[in-house]
């Protein structure tokens, strides 16, 4: 076979695969926006892709299975679903593609298989949507008003009502706020519409409106004034850490939950995925999402605990800057966090040791912490240096990380990353809060010690943290299939 017939051989299968990537993209649409059925691919989110993103994803998905993943069997599998009458729900359609060659010869067709494997699928019919106020309206509040209203759907789980911030919203000051939530030096643009209706104290995302309340503390807020009733506050001040603090939420008329993001006091601290199952949502009034490192490092810890068990450990972490510190040299209450956040690399205390203790009670003091905040604005890393209790090889972590990735409870906490060429801002807009870089694992000689290196979003991922431990919290969680 000559060049120029490889060639057309070549251009053929591509605009063949373009054509399937785009009957994907369209039933992946209308399975969100007709029947609020959610399709992703090994927990990487599929709506509003391109064809482009549809292809590196699969190619992501061969690497990561080691099995011959493509775009053709993902249309044969979401057709299928399209032809069931499923509940509103979220499946990944990367594994069951997977199962599906793991049992090809057990089905007569795909339909046949997907009816099997989704025949647990529950009427979710009873859930009922649960109002949201966004008790503050910075980078994370930002990022979960993104995230709740591009992903609404038909508004059957979290609706997001209202904003609250201590400054008056006049005119200038609202667009402001609208145009923070439209464009982002690190996250990019918005993709969908926001306009400031300051005749209302409003803003308009993607048509829907938002209340854009201003208040001095929660007590002088009425919520059902604006139709907000049984709402879930979520509270990204950083103010109000404590549960005497929070409970001052609780005093708002229209408001049933709150929901802390950051470490709280007296409160349960929560990394889903881990321990959330612990508390009963139909009991426990106030919650923390703890902080976005504990979320990063608690899946991956809890996986060694599980299979190596950890005797102790030191957790450095290496984190993006944040808002508390300076951009110019400046006074400041901590030390060292007054020297120019751009300028330098900065040895700060970090709780993260301490906090993982409370969602993993097995790990209370054996590990020690500490951070150094360094001069890019996202993107962070945690190096887990651990002695373990049972000897291992780096093949055997390997493994072992890349099965929590794959399959049981943490596959929406750890992603296993193959990528040689890893850098931070990679990293910037994964979901997952914790992503394992497979090619910088260390094992020791006798096997007793081993070291992990962590990346996390530290914005984005923890944003989904906190949205999957609300949807928990407000019992709108849909049928899953991971």
């Amino acid at each position: 076979m000559d060049n120029n017939t490889i060639y057309e051989k070549e251009l053929a299968f591509q605009a063949d695969r373009r054509k399937a990537c785009v009957e994907f993209v369209r039933i992946i649409s209308d399975l969100w926006y007709d029947k609020s059925i959610e399709l992703v691919l090994f927990r990487n989110q599929l709506i509003d892709r391109n064809v482009s993103d549809i292809i590196n994803l699969h190619e992501y998905a061969v690497a990561f299975v080691e099995k011959p993943i493509n775009i053709f069997d993902s249309v044969e599998i979401a057709r299928a679903i399209e032809d069931l009458d499923l509940p509103p729900s979220r499946i990944d359609i990367g594994k069951l593609t997977y199962e599906y060659h793991l049992e090809d010869n057990k089905y007569n067709d795909a339909k046949a298989f997907v009816i099997d494997k989704l025949k647990d699928a529950k009427d979710t019919s009873e859930i009922k949507p649960k109002d949201v106020v966004l008790y503050g309206f910075g980078r994370i509040g930002r990022l979960l008003a993104r995230e709740m209203m591009s992903k609404i759907g038909k508004g059957q789980q979290l609706r997001l009502r209202a904003i609250v911030t201590r400054d008056k919203n006049d005119a200038v000051l609202l667009e402001k706020r609208a145009s923070l939530l439209r464009y982002d030096s690190v996250h990019g643009d918005f993709e969908g519409s926001v306009a400031a209706d300051v005749e209302n104290q409003a803003l308009i995302i993607n048509g829907t409106t938002v209340h854009v309340i201003t208040a001095n503390g929660p007590e002088d807020i009425d919520y059902t004034q604006y139709g907000i009733n049984d709402a879930l506050v979520i509270d990204n001040t950083g103010a109000f850490t404590t549960e005497e603090a929070l409970k001052r939420h609780l005093t708002s008329k229209g408001v049933e939950k709150v929901l802390l993001t950051a470490p709280g006091k007296g409160v349960p601290n929560i990394v889903y995925g881990v321990n959330h199952e612990d508390y009963n949502p139909d009991e426990v009034i106030i919650y923390s999402a703890a902080s976005c490192t504990t979320n990063a490092i608690t899946p991956v810890l809890k996986a060694v605990e599980d299979t190596l068990g950890v005797v102790k450990g030191h957790i450095e972490t290496i984190h993006a800057y944040t808002n508390d510190q300076n951009l110019v040299d400046n006074m400041h209450k901590k030390y060292r966090r007054g020297r120019s956040a751009a300028l330098n690399m900065v040895i700060t205390e970090t709780g993260a040791g301490s906090a993982v203790a409370k969602a993993l009670p097995s790990l209370a003091g054996k590990l020690t912490s500490n951070a150094i905040r360094v001069p890019v604005p996202n993107g962070s890393l945690v190096v887990l240096n651990l002695e373990v209790g049972k000897t291992t090889t780096r093949e055997e972590v390997d493994a072992i990380m890349k099965k929590y990735a794959l399959e049981g409870d943490l596959v929406e906490q750890i992603k296993y990353s193959m990528n040689n060429e890893l850098v931070s801002s990679d990293i910037v807009g994964t979901s997952q809060p914790s992503i394992y870089d497979s090619n910088a694992t260390l094992v020791s000689n006798d096997g007793k010690n081993v070291v992990l290196y962590v990346w996390y979003d530290n914005e984005y991922g923890y944003s989904h943290q906190v949205i999957r431990l609300a949807k928990y919290i407000a019992k709108v969680r849909r049928y899953t299939y991971y």
